[in-house]
């Protein structure tokens, strides 16, 4: 990312988690990032089921996340929306591959080249 495009979090992190040089916000020393637990605490996950889905964080740094996340609702919230939002670009910015319909084309075509 670069430019306009990077996300940020203006707010000060507790010392688990860490920004990247473009933004994203992730565990110290893990590659989990907060997105990946807050969105799902918003769904409804309890703390205990996030730490059955994550294992490598204690369900004491779960707790802190979450209480973080409370204190910055707002500010999170918006990074969360970035981070969805910056993540359907990607996917809509790849290029496609040739459809279902063009591949069999071209195995028909060799076929008969045969």
């Amino acid at each position: 990312m670069s430019g306009t495009n990077m996300i940020r979090l203006a707010i000060s992190l507790p010392e688990f988690l860490v920004e990247d040089s473009d933004g994203w916000v992730h565990f110290q020393g893990r590659r989990v990032g907060l997105s990946s637990l807050i969105a799902p605490y918003r769904d409804g996950y309890s703390p205990e089921t996030l730490a059955a889905e994550y294992p490598m964080l204690s369900l004491a740094t779960i707790h802190k996340t979450i209480a973080f996340y409370l204190e910055h609702q707002g500010a999170i919230d918006r990074y969360l929306s970035q981070c969805a939002s910056h993540s359907a670009q990607r996917i809509n910015a790849q290029e496609h591959g040739p459809s279902l319909e063009e591949l069999r084309h071209r195995l028909a075509e060799r076929a008969l080249a045969k």
